[in-house]
């Protein structure tokens, strides 16, 4: 935050002494959409087509938790005609930034499309250690918590979970209002800002039938993840029953004994042919578990960032979503 606040600083003090300048304008009278992570940056060009420019933050492959926007993000949010952010834990310097260079152009929240759920603890996640949701440290034993044997069904409530896109019904609804938005900021190609929108969102909306028919045809609907759980909205649109090692906006990387002796016994309870993981993980939690258990790892594409190869090959939400349901229909069941 430190850094941060510098940037801004930095910035503040160039712009106040050099002659007032009118901001700039978008190629051929394009609207210009930066977007602080890849699912937004996503559905932002399904709705725009052609007929605008969007620019990603987040580096391909960056943990979004730890990235630290540049000088040049910060002037890019500043002089952009929408920036569409998440909302989040995880986005918290964007608040930082909007209140200090004050952007000319419009803000869409990507929590403010859909109905929010609340990110919980379940059963047997470790529990949060060295420091609160709001950056007070305690002692590592204040926080320290077994899972508790007697203890059913979902725990402690954490706060807002901001991982909304993870349902691909609300992604269909983000990007809706993602068209609305822009139809509002540039009325000669608000049909087509419209059109574009709903024709990913019905794409979107098959894409959550068959996921709907999948798991309608299992008989168990429980996964295990040796990883974050980022998945809330995906397990709630499903009604999945999901265990895992740590929250979807943990920070830590090493489990206790006791979470890794739990999940290894539910899915050896519940005869569970795969543990899974999340993109740019080291799976090393999983593959503990896989191993203790005798099954096998698979990773869940989260949409959250993507890789330089991901992005360079022209990968969609769509796309790894649906590489998503080819991976379950191949390791679920």
């Amino acid at each position: 935050m430190k850094k941060l606040m510098l940037c801004i600083c930095c910035i503040l003090l160039l712009v106040g002494c050099a002659p007032a300048a009118p901001a700039p304008e978008a190629d051929e009278g394009r609207l210009r959409i930066v977007a602080t992570v890849f699912p937004a940056y996503d559905f932002a060009r399904a709705a725009v087509g052609d007929g605008a420019e969007v620019a990603l933050l987040l580096p391909p492959g960056v943990e979004s938790h730890s990235y630290e926007p540049t000088p040049a993000d910060i002037l890019a949010v500043q002089n952009c005609d929408l920036f569409i952010y998440l909302g989040g834990e995880s986005d918290a310097w964007v608040d930082t930034i909007l209140t200090a260079v004050q952007p000319r152009g419009e803000t869409l929240r990507m929590v403010d499309c859909v109905d929010l759920l609340e990110e919980e603890h379940v059963e047997g996640m470790q529990a949060e250690r060295g420091h609160d949701r709001e950056g007070h440290d305690h002692d590592e034993d204040e926080h320290h918590e077994e899972p508790e044997e007697d203890s059913h069904g979902l725990g402690e409530v954490t706060g807002m979970d901001e991982h909304v896109w993870t349902s691909p019904a609300n992604a269909a609804e983000i990007t809706l209002a993602i068209g609305e938005r822009l139809a509002e900021l540039d009325s000669a190609r608000k049909e087509a800002y419209r059109e574009n929108a709903e024709a990913y969102a019905a794409e979107l909306t098959d894409l959550d039938q068959r996921f709907e028919a999948f798991f309608d045809a299992q008989p168990s609907r429980t996964i295990v993840f040796g990883d974050r759980f980022p998945l809330r909205y995906f397990a709630e649109r499903y009604d999945l029953d999901y265990y895992a090692a740590f929250p979807g906006c943990g920070t830590q990387t090493e489990p206790s004994a006791a979470t890794i002796a739990y999940l290894t016994e539910k899915v050896r309870a519940e005869q569970l042919p795969t543990v899974w993981y999340i993109e740019f993980s080291n799976h090393l939690v999983a593959d503990c578990i896989a191993e203790a258990t005798g099954t096998q790892t698979a990773m869940f594409h989260t949409c959250h960032n993507v890789s330089k190869a991901e992005i360079e090959s022209g990968a969609t939400y769509l796309s790894l979503m649906e590489r998503n349901l080819e991976v379950l229909q191949q390791y679920f069941a």
